[in-house]
């Protein structure tokens, strides 16, 4: 059995709110935390590293993620900016979460730069890693809002510190509209395109208002990607910018991209809240999303999984038959039962991830 890819995980931003330990279970962490404001808050996490070694959960692309102030949720939503001098700072401080826990727990998680990285841990994961522990988890940095760079000439800096994807907008933004917060690229946001291709990065299109997508699919030169978006179609009612439309989702297949399908609720059953519970929403609302997405494309190459888990909701805010990122291979059957081949799954679950992985990242460091 291949691997299973995640294409977004905020994890330090995790990390740094509620302390969450990822190196142990999410079941501990349950523990540790009931009474506390996190599962009140951002529900049970669903991620730990023996979940991940359950799951065969290899590689997860890790978010660098602040918000702007006036989305705050309350006092205990501290990683907040007012500028871009403070989203700087917030996401610096990220990417050292992210090295301090590679430092301190190498046997656990190791950072992905590069194609070497990148082998070397699948290496470990088919194989090659004796200990009895099992293997270390890859983590590729995605900087998620883009107000993160003061200035377009930081890019620079950003790819030596490890990032090699980049999604413009989480709101609305300087460089373009947002989730809540529409609108097209701006000037800045064309600019920053420009130097992003220079580099190399990946460009990730989730949380982009759409006519900024579709700008940028046009413009943009590189690698694009839509890490954590469902699509809109199969969401009848939502008024939301935050989903996919379909001339997004065709664009992004134009630009042989790849889409990751979010296993939240309330991305699978528009209107859905947490007080109506779990039972609404099954497996069975994933799949649909993941073969509509499909039959979009006309393959499985250009569609895999992108969690958003512990991403401002846990456990009460899954579908029913999930506990934690163990339990996603509980999607193979499922997709076999709708006709899918064995190597269809498999590059659902993660090869065209990797695919697109070995675009973005330098062969070496």
């Amino acid at each position: 059995m291949k691997l299973i890819v995640d294409s977004h995980e905020d994890l330090a931003w995790n990390i740094q709110t509620f302390g969450r330990d990822y190196t142990g279970s999410a079941v501990e962490t349950r523990k540790q935390e009931a009474g506390t404001t996190a599962p009140e808050v951002n529900g049970d996490t669903l991620l730990g590293w023996p979940e991940y070694q359950q799951g065969r959960v290899g590689v997860v692309f890790a978010t660098l993620f602040a918000a702007p102030a006036r989305h705050q949720y309350g006092d205990w939503d501290t990683i907040c900016y007012s500028d871009s001098a403070g989203a700087y700072e917030l996401y610096r401080s990220q990417v050292d979460t992210y090295l301090r826990l590679v430092e301190e727990h190498l046997d656990k998680f190791r950072l992905i730069g590069a194609q070497d990285d990148l082998n070397g841990v699948l290496e470990m994961w088919q194989g090659g890693d004796t200990r009895s522990e099992g293997p270390p988890v890859g983590l590729v940095l995605l900087m998620e809002g883009a107000e993160g760079l003061r200035s377009p000439t930081e890019l620079e800096e950003w790819w030596s510190n490890g990032v090699r994807l980049i999604g413009p907008a989480w709101a609305g933004n300087r460089y373009c509209g947002g989730t809540r917060e529409p609108g097209a690229l701006t000037r800045d946001g064309r600019v920053l395109l420009d130097a992003m291709a220079d580099y190399g990065f990946g460009l990730d299109l989730s949380h982009m208002d759409e006519p900024a997508a579709l700008q940028a699919l046009d413009l943009y030169e590189g690698t694009v990607i839509a890490t954590h978006s469902n699509a809109l179609a199969l969401l009848k009612g939502s008024d939301s910018n935050r989903h996919l439309t379909d001339q997004v989702i065709r664009s992004v297949y134009e630009r042989d991209g790849v889409i990751g399908v979010v296993l939240a609720n309330e991305f699978l059953q528009a209107g859905w809240k947490r007080s109506h519970g779990r039972k609404t929403v099954t497996l069975q609302h994933v799949v649909a999303q993941i073969d509509y997405l499909c039959q979009m494309a006309g393959d499985a190459q250009h569609v895999g999984i992108g969690t958003d888990f512990d991403g401002g909701f846990g456990l009460q805010s899954i579908p029913a038959g999930l506990d934690t990122i163990a339990d996603l291979r509980k999607l193979d059957p499922l997709l076999y039962e709708k006709g899918y081949s064995n190597e269809d799954v498999e590059s659902i679950m993660g090869e065209n991830w990797l695919r697109i992985l070995r675009k973005v990242l330098p062969e070496s460091l």
